[in-house]
């Protein structure tokens, strides 16, 4: 995965144990072409060792340090008492990103019939070098393939390929936020008050981030959130149920209420929701053509 075909000592690297003998764990370094190395017996924990396999199985992975490294000999021994919870979390972010990065580049070299070497010699590699990370130059080339590539030897079809697998695999889905509301106004404003109070929420959105709102039932309102970052979204969902609350009670007799709190919805939430509007949208049928929505709802609050 990466240019240097060794890791270097103190390199914090991902292994997958291969055997367990009386010396140690042989283990081969995912990052570094599977190339062998040795977790030593006294290596593998702070403790005193009961029984080596309940520290570490044939199979799993695991991160370790790197002790030592004998290019010519092919030796490298390594340590897992001397990890830290920190390096762990780090590495695993590492390997899960040059783990993608390998699989877009193979793709590729795949698919235009070219050595995937050759492909990390003129693209992969000097991406690492000059982002630190070949991954984050691919999510920058979302948004901006050219500056990213720019002064990388390619050919057309290579270029035309890579952009192609980067945006299907790494543009990120938005996340749908979703919240129910139970909204009344009694006041003799009550349908401008409602009114004016989802106004206020939808405008809590922006271009990036929009917030819509939909009539469920009376008195029943749903905000929905959808944006690619969970963070943001859930900051202006919260946001929005703030404008609406702050607006609603600028008026007498009103009622704000959060039925269901704010959380993600899956795909199969959205089927269910939109089962139950459809089913709403139905049975909200008007008899006579001229009463409006909001007039059903102010009619519809006379029970509080």
């Amino acid at each position: 995965m990466y240019e240097n075909e060794f890791p270097k000592v103190d390199d914090v690297v991902m292994v997958n144990v291969r055997q367990i003998a009386d010396m140690g764990a042989y283990v081969k370094l995912l990052e570094y072409g599977d190339r062998e190395g040795m977790i030593l017996l006294s290596e593998l924990s702070r403790r005193r060792i009961r029984s080596v396999q309940k520290l570490i199985r044939v199979g799993k992975d695991e991160v370790v340090v790197v002790l030592r490294v004998d290019e010519e000999k092919g030796y490298i021994d390594l340590s897992k008492r001397r990890v830290t919870p920190e390096d762990i979390i780090k590495c695993e972010e590492k390997y899960m990103k040059s783990k993608a990065v390998h699989s877009i580049l193979r793709h590729v070299a795949e698919k235009n019939d070219m050595p995937l070497q050759e492909l990390y010699e003129s693209v992969g590699w000097p991406l690492y070098k000059k982002f630190g990370h070949a991954y984050d130059a691919f999510k920058m080339a979302i948004i901006d393939f050219d500056t990213v590539f720019a002064g990388l030897s390619m050919s057309e079809e290579v270029q035309k390929e890579l952009l192609a697998i980067i945006k299907r695999r790494m543009t990120p889905n938005p996340v749908k936020i979703r919240a129910q509301l139970d909204l009344r106004c009694t006041g003799i404003d009550g349908v401008n008050a409602i009114k004016a109070a989802l106004k206020a929420g939808e405008a809590a959105g922006s271009e990036d981030v929009p917030v819509k709102i939909t009539y469920l039932a009376a008195p029943f309102y749903v905000v929905t959130v959808d944006s690619l970052d969970k963070k943001l979204g859930f900051e202006v969902i919260e946001k929005s149920l703030e404008a609406i609350k702050t607006e609603l009670e600028k008026h007498a007799w009103t009622k704000f209420k959060i039925e269901k709190e704010a959380k993600p919805v899956s795909d199969s939430d959205d089927k269910d929701f939109a089962a139950l509007l459809a089913q709403a949208e139905k049975e909200n049928e008007l008899v006579s053509g001229d009463e409006d929505e909001g007039d059903a709802v102010a009619a519809s609050d006379d029970d509080m």
